[in-house]
């Protein structure tokens, strides 16, 4: 998988993300059954230089992971709100590279079109490699809402500027949402179903939390005393 050459400018990575943008596919309603379901996340150690991007792939029926990867890298962009697809694009795609199973959903740690340009990570991980993907931030990064009803299951509409760009989705009863969004391949119906069942017991799927487990433990490895 191709992520392309990175750009060099806040410019340039823009006028990417505006290239690429017509080519996420909002129609298509997305596995309804996957068997494998992929989470994907990024760490960063203290001072911004170095990133781990972990890949976890998931039994979607027992949520057990059955195949993970890991890349250890620098940042290929620097920390600019909207553009952290660049910084971290290449380091996820260099880990999907070495699965052994291809997964038939990616969920996201962040968003797809509930981005300031309609083009977040899931978006752009779901053009490049061509699968299903979802968004699921922990934070908005845009947008408005209503809190949603307390128990499991409940949501409201995320809506910018008028437009419907997610959903603010209650995954455990009485605890603070997720923000769920369309990447590519999937309707927002079928991705609020799949955060749901993946997340049957916390807040945060069990993609995200496997990922997020991974990608710290190899990012504390790469900095322990006499790594380079």
């Amino acid at each position: 998988m191709s992520g392309g050459s990175t750009p060099r400018t806040v410019a340039e990575a823009v006028a990417v993300q505006e290239e690429l943008r017509p080519l996420v596919d909002l129609v298509g309603p997305g596995p309804a059954a996957p068997a494998t379901v992929a989470g994907l996340d990024v760490a960063y150690d203290e001072s911004g230089d170095l990133l781990a991007a972990a890949v976890t792939v998931l039994d979607a029926r027992t949520l057990a992971v059955v195949d993970s990867a890991v890349s250890v890298g620098r940042p290929s962009f620097g920390y600019v709100p909207g553009l952290f697809a660049f910084r971290e694009l290449p380091a996820l795609l260099a880990a999907l590279d070495t699965l052994t199973t291809m997964p038939d959903l990616l969920v996201c740690d962040g968003h797809g079109v509930a981005h300031p340009r309609r083009f977040g990570l899931a978006c752009h991980l779901g053009v490049v490699t061509g699968l299903p993907a979802i968004g699921v931030g922990k934070t908005p990064l845009v947008g408005e809402w209503d809190p949603p009803a307390a128990e499991r299951g409940a949501w409201s509409a995320l809506r910018d500027g008028g437009e419907v760009v997610g959903r603010v989705l209650r995954t455990r009863d009485g605890v603070k949402p997720v923000f769920v969004s369309v990447g590519h391949r999937m309707s927002l119906d079928n991705a609020t179903a799949q955060v749901l069942a993946l997340a049957p017991r916390y807040r945060l799927p069990e993609t995200t939390r496997t990922a997020d487990r991974l990608c710290r433990a190899a990012l504390a490895g790469s900095t322990r005393p006499g790594r380079s």
